[in-house]
């Protein structure tokens, strides 16, 4: 029985193939499962980030050793534990998630999910629930969905983690983008609130670029605040 079901699974994966094959989201050519949505030769010419702080993700000249933290982390302490962003937020990184955010093309999010997915084992093994940054209702109702979210989806399939929806942002805050970094941390002054951390020991903080640092630095700290122990962040991509 159990043969016969792996060689039906495997006919319908096979006619699925042939009726919608997988596409990268980048150049358009067909891949195959074992790729998934990004095709091997764009893979390799992503900007990937190949030195960072443990603690923020900033871009780095060299290699720290472990334990040390970048400059600003040392000059102000961040309440969260690691953060883990794979890619610059440069071409085609950043097309793709404007893209995502603004156009409303989710097979984006699918594709960075995968790699976020890959991801994961960067990060503590004790994480226990994912957050997606939250959007204040207002902005998602006008966007119709937040990509934060959309993110999350195959980190909780894949690893069997709960999506925590128990956060709001209580104000509609400006865009980050083009605000120095004092002006961003003032307008995100106590924007978040957590109604409930349902127990969650260890929670992974899920969104698409990471700037400053100064949105998960604010959700870090409301999360402590209400007893949570340890919070981490992944994001696709961090601004140089």
């Amino acid at each position: 029985m159990r043969v016969c079901r792996s060689r039906i699974a495997g006919a319908l994966r096979q006619l699925d193939d042939s009726i919608m094959p997988l596409r990268c989201v980048f150049c358009g050519t067909q891949t195959d499962r074992s790729e998934g949505r990004i095709c091997s030769g764009c893979r390799r010419d992503l900007p990937w980030i190949s030195n960072a702080c443990a603690r923020c993700a900033a871009p780095l000249a060299i290699k720290l050793p472990p334990g040390v933290n970048c400059a600003a982390c040392q000059s102000r302490p961040s309440p969260i534990q690691a953060t883990v962003a794979p890619l610059l937020y440069e071409f085609p990184v950043d097309a793709g998630l404007k893209a995502l955010k603004f156009g409303r093309r989710l097979h984006y999010a699918s594709a960075f999910g995968e790699l976020l997915t890959a991801e994961m084992p960067r990060l503590a093994a004790d994480i226990d629930a994912l957050l997606p940054v939250p959007l204040h209702w207002r902005r998602q109702a006008y966007r119709g969905f937040n990509q934060a979210l959309e993110l999350c989806r195959p980190l909780a399939r894949d690893f069997a983690l709960p999506i925590m929806t128990s956060v709001a942002r209580r104000r509609a805050t400006p865009f980050q983008s083009g605000l120095a970094a004092v002006q961003r941390r003032e307008n995100l002054r106590q924007a978040f609130v957590v109604h409930k951390t349902h127990g969650f020991r260890h929670v992974l903080v899920v969104d698409d670029v990471v700037t400053t640092g100064e949105t998960t630095r604010q959700l870090g700290t409301a999360l402590i605040m209400r007893g949570v122990r340890k919070v981490s962040v992944l994001a696709v991509a961090r601004a140089a």
